[in-house]
């Protein structure tokens, strides 16, 4: 049983316990019980009070659900029905969700306690760049926010973005009383996030003196993935404890108060995955969410004996178990004996089904009904893109039939200068690596090959053939083609782009780095040309700071290019 006192008669030792979950954005009851299930569990280890994550019940980020007033309402009566079960003298709750007002509609926290509402804090700093656009569905809080005081220990609650802007709230919260604060978060991932988040909680801590809970969303959400990784860093700027990363888990950490500082007595110091790992672990994550809470039974996807097609394969086997896969090789004329050796032996690696399915006939068939229309042209891209699409339509029909999502499996580095397919290469529901360059394709397949992730469900061992990952990339539309016929060498190809579209430096930038000023401008052009198709592009996980669609959002109509 959680302890209890009067005001007069303040706790001196606070056991918070967070609850780094995974809720579905508009599973309002689903969340509620998520929500219930982890108090039970805090409870059962002696936790004072719950910290979820920002709008837990509502699930985040909810977008536009948020202007839908049915939506709002039914998320408040979810929390009080979660402030009514505080009144079993268990645990108390700090919950998110949001709030109609007479200021407006906030992104708000309910602090409860013995069936009673203590307190409503509003977040105050709305996020309006990335991936995220929250003025577009929130009023920012009416005024700064006081501490809670909660068993008599006075608990700041700045949400997420109010710890990470110019507005003082870490600052005031501290002149206004608060002991400690306790931050509820929708931070999602990207590659060497997790550094940002430190410095900028201890910059906080710095500032207001205070030491600092850092709760975060677990889970996948269309393109984002939440990776949880909370922490805590005390007073003197130390790490306090540290949860895991891209893992559920309703951890108690256990605050004490010694000469009036509150000091972290005990919780959980856990390793962090780094690199490839990390990145791996995000698109698995991103994928099992996706798939699952879409409803989807299967993935089925064209397994070419390319790099890209493996990795995913890898990816959807690790993430939902290779019974789910269905791998479908489409061979053609220009389809060499090389592939159709690999494609089989990464199928067999994963131990999940591998068809072989022609596309002779239907390419064949196409190119006799368009023989008097195509008349006196030469044969071209035309003709090789009526292979991908052709594949594209095959994959759909099995997509159809069985209920499988397509899963499509381009990488940034293809994906950014249109080498890829409309309707063809590019048909899916989702694409795990879309966020990757190619040469971080090549990176986690090796490191998928020497390891078995966390939470994998996959098997272990060489899971990838290591000629995929040794011989050239090709696309295999015409005799002996490859990617470097049409495109420079992919770690030059990838420089370039992730100085174009990571930090938007101009092409003279670029050529002081090294690289050639014709080829630099070709690749510009080539970005800028591919954004009707990007738009057309299924969804896939973020793992870099600046991903196509949420984070990078140009005109298709656009004639702007840098001449330097």
């Amino acid at each position: 049983m959680a302890q209890t006192q009067s005001d007069s008669s303040p706790l001196n030792v606070l056991r918070v316990a967070i609850a780094q979950l995974n809720p579905t954005v508009g599973d309002i009851s689903g969340n509620l019980e998520l929500a219930r299930k982890a108090r039970k569990e805090a409870a059962g280890q002696g936790a004072d009070i719950v910290l979820y994550t920002e709008l837990f019940i509502a699930g985040y980020p909810p977008e536009d659900l948020v202007l839908k007033p049915a939506f709002v309402d039914a998320c408040e009566r979810a929390a009080r029905e979660l402030v009514k079960d505080t009144a079993d003298g268990g645990p108390g709750v700090i919950i998110g969700t949001p709030l109609k007002r007479t200021s407006g509609v906030h992104n708000s926290v309910i602090v409860a306690d013995n069936g009673e509402i203590l307190g409503e804090r509003f977040k105050l700093d709305l996020p309006n760049y990335g991936e995220f656009d929250e003025k577009r569905v929130f009023q920012p809080g009416p005024h700064m926010p006081g501490p809670v005081n909660f068993r008599g220990v006075r608990i700041g609650i700045p949400i997420c973005e109010d710890i990470w802007g110019q507005l003082g709230v870490c600052e005031t919260l501290a002149e206004s009383g608060a002991e400690i604060l306790l931050v509820p978060n929708g931070s999602p991932y990207y590659r060497g996030k997790m550094d940002v988040r430190q410095q900028t909680v201890i910059r906080q801590v710095i500032e207001s003196g205070l030491p600092m809970v850092w709760a975060n969303q677990l889970g996948g959400q269309d393109e984002l993935v939440f990776d949880g990784a909370s922490f805590g860093i005390e007073a003197d700027k130390s790490l306090a404890f540290q949860l895991s990363e891209f893992e559920e888990t309703v951890a108690v950490v256990t605050w004490k108060r010694r000469d009036g500082v509150w000091v972290c007595d005990s919780g959980p110091m856990a390793k962090l995955p780094q690199g490839e790992e990390a990145d791996y672990l995000a698109c698995m994550l991103g994928l099992r969410d996706y798939v699952n809470k879409n409803g989807f039974k299967n993935v089925v996807l064209g397994l070419s004996g390319g790099i890209d097609s493996a990795v995913c394969a890898a990816l959807v086997a690790d993430a939902l178990g290779e019974e789910r896969l269905h791998a479908i090789m489409l061979p053609y004329r220009y389809t060499s004996e090389e592939s159709l050796t690999d494609a089989k032996a990464c199928a067999e690696a994963l131990g999940c089904r591998y068809d072989i399915v022609p596309i002779s006939e239907p390419v064949e068939g196409f190119l006799s009904s368009l023989a008097e229309t195509f008349a006196g042209t030469k044969e071209g891209i035309t003709e090789e893109n009526l292979q991908s699409r052709t594949r594209g339509v095959i994959l759909m029909a099995v997509s159809n039939k069985f209920g499988s999502m397509v899963v499509t499996t381009g990488n940034k580095s293809e994906m950014s200068v249109g080498y890829a397919t409309l309707y063809g290469d590019m048909n899916g529901g989702f694409n795990p690596i879309k966020d990757l360059y190619k040469m971080q394709v090549y990176s986690i397949a090796r490191w998928r090959n020497a390891h078995v992730p966390a939470g994998a469900m996959g098997p272990s061992g060489e899971v990838i053939p290591v000629n995929i990952i040794d011989k050239a990339p090709s696309a295999e539309l015409r005799e002996n083609q490859t990617d470097q016929d049409s495109l420079p060498p992919y770690p030059v190809l990838d420089d370039i782009l992730e100085c174009l579209v990571e930090n938007e430096m101009s092409v003279q930038q670029i050529v002081a780095k090294g690289h050639s000023a014709e080829t630099v401008q070709r690749i510009e052009h080539l970005l800028y040309l591919a954004e009707y198709k990007r738009r057309q592009a299924a969804p896939g996980v973020k793992i870099t700071r600046k991903n196509f669609g949420r984070d990078r959002r140009y005109p298709i109509t656009n004639r702007f290019r840098d001449r330097g």
